[in-house]
């Protein structure tokens, strides 16, 4: 394997894990080969696209679009929410179990992260950039003569110009005699990156091979396994597109061509010969036909008879024995006015991107009413939302696990027992999620306050706590801790005297768990953690 450039983060011990027979799948799109050398490949989408570059680029071109422009403005729009005072994202770490001071650092850290991304102000163009490529890069740069210092740049790279690639190694036949079965099956694989700065569009690909963890790579998880491709969320959207472009476009050349009312002038020319009467013609048109033209580059109006256009009026020669000398009007076309198409077209792009198309009438007001006003749509759109929020929340998981680890923080065998627990909260202000709890919670609410009196007779606070309120085990056991913390604490009194313990647990059940527990507040940090961090 040639060398690589770049850094890796290599493990403190090496764990053995059983060989298997297939290959591991990443669903990153990354491009397997045999090792000895990078061929590049071609894929044919409907004849028309063979490679990620002409994939990118049509992706690129659909935006142009002012309807899918729109669409995906909004989906960015409330994927991305937040204000000027606060940050599009934090870092929620209720459910990791750790120390403070770890705790403190991953907050540090990550805070890191965004300043060196400038997340604060670049997040729309961020993720509207992964959002219609379907894939983000980014290489982190790192001082080669202090790497404990952390990351100190984040350089975005053109998806086309760099492309993931997993290197399998090749076995010869005489290299297998004797070797059981299991060692034949398994092959070691190595995964880096190709980068060409003219961009990944040939039939055979050079460039620089960089190592795995020296770029940031963020994949929409959308796979085409028959062509092995990573697709964007706009690529089912593209043959709407294509449609709403090709109807408007004929729209636009059947209105030009039938709007107007042509005149047809019959000529009468007698008994004059064939050429004759096409010289009177000529004269009849030359003396009547005044054809002024807009010239849009000098602004100037003038006498244009040298072109004939398709809107112009019809002279026929109509000879002796006719009606003689006749105008008539030719009608324009009729029903210009409907446009019910192209209403359903763009309908449909809208559905392609999964947006509501109740979004796409700008006329529609926006009614903050009950959670039962909200329509179907757009609770199937929040969800959407959620997915892409999710999928999204990769880059800043691999950029923190590298800062942690380059920093001393924490292990790589550590980070595998965390990352599950670290999560990223981002702020919503969508009316119709908050609407749609408020109304829950109240409904909730009422039903305890109903079934209160049978309280001991009939039901259990366990039972109402469970069934009625739909609190987890954990949101009790945190909800006890956050009531008997208070008490001591005098924040509150002792509800027992007031209130039915049922109604304490209505109370706080609608209230948010505390990101730290009160009995974990005042632990001191653990020995092995005193010198996390310090360097």
């Amino acid at each position: 394997m040639s060398q690589l450039f770049g850094f890796s983060l290599e493990r403190a011990k090496k764990v053995p894990k059983g060989p298997s027979f297939v290959q591991k799948d990443n669903m990153d799109g990354s491009q397997p080969i045999v090792g000895g050398g990078y061929y590049g490949y071609s894929v044919d989408f409907d004849g028309s696209i063979r490679n990620d570059y002409e994939l990118i680029t049509r992706y690129r071109e659909m935006v142009l679009q002012p309807e899918c422009d729109s669409a995906v403005d909004d989906i960015v729009n409330e994927t991305i929410c937040g204000n000027f005072d606060d940050v599009p994202v934090e870092l929620e770490l209720s459910n990791l179990k750790a120390s403070d001071k770890i705790k403190k650092l991953m907050r540090e850290e990550f805070d890191e992260v965004l300043r060196l991304l400038d997340f604060e102000n670049r997040s729309y163009e961020i993720f509207r950039r992964w959002y219609v490529d379907g894939r983000l890069f980014y290489h982190k740069v790192i001082d080669p003569q202090n790497p404990r210092g952390g990351l100190t740049e984040l350089r975005y790279i053109d998806p086309r110009k760099i492309r993931k690639v997993t290197e399998y190694e090749q076995k010869r036949p005489e290299q297998l005699r004797g070797v059981d079965i299991n060692t034949q099956l398994t092959q070691k694989a190595a995964e880096y990156f190709l980068y060409n700065p003219k961009g990944l569009k040939n039939s055979t690909n050079q460039g620089i091979k960089i190592t795995a963890d020296s770029v940031c790579y963020c994949h929409s998880g959308i796979q085409d396994l028959n062509k092995n491709m990573t697709l964007s969320h706009l690529h089912k959207a593209i043959k709407a597109v294509n449609q709403l472009r090709m109807i408007e476009d004929s729209l636009v050349i059947y209105r030009l061509s039938r709007a107007p009312e042509r005149r047809i002038f019959y000529i009468d020319v007698g008994n004059l010969p064939k050429n004759k009467a096409e010289q009177y013609l000529r004269e009849v048109m030359g003396r009547y036909r005044n054809k002024l033209v807009y010239d849009a580059n000098t602004g100037e109006i003038k006498d244009d008879k040298k072109f004939m256009s398709m809107l112009e009026d019809f002279w026929l020669p109509r000879r002796e024995g006719g009606r003689g000398t006749e105008i008539s009007t030719l009608p324009g076309g009729q029903n210009l006015g409907e446009l019910e198409d192209v209403k359903y077209f763009q309908k449909k792009l809208y559905k392609a991107l999964n947006v509501p198309s109740s979004r796409l009438e700008t006329e529609t007001t926006f009614n903050i009413g009950r959670a039962a006003e909200i329509t179907r749509d757009e609770v199937k759109f929040q969800k959407f939302i959620a997915r892409l929020r999710k999928r999204f929340s990769e880059l800043f998981t691999d950029l923190l696990k590298t800062q942690l680890i380059l920093k001393g923080v924490i292990t790589i065998e550590e980070w595998d027992d965390m990352k599950n627990h670290v999560q990223f909260d981002f702020i919503a202000d969508n009316y119709f999620t908050e609407l749609k709890e408020i109304e829950i919670r109240n409904e909730r609410m009422n039903q305890v306050n109903t079934m209160d009196p049978y309280v001991g007779k009939y039901f259990s606070v366990e039972y109402m706590r469970r069934q009625v309120l739909k609190q987890t085990e954990e949101e009790i056991k945190e909800i006890d801790k956050q009531i008997e913390f208070e008490m001591e604490s005098g924040i509150i009194a002792d509800p027992s005297a007031e209130m039915d313990p049922a109604m304490v647990a209505g109370d706080e059940g609608g209230a948010p768990a505390a990101e730290v527990a009160p009995g974990d507040q005042q632990s001191a940090p653990e020995p092995s953690d005193a010198r996390r961090g310090e360097f």
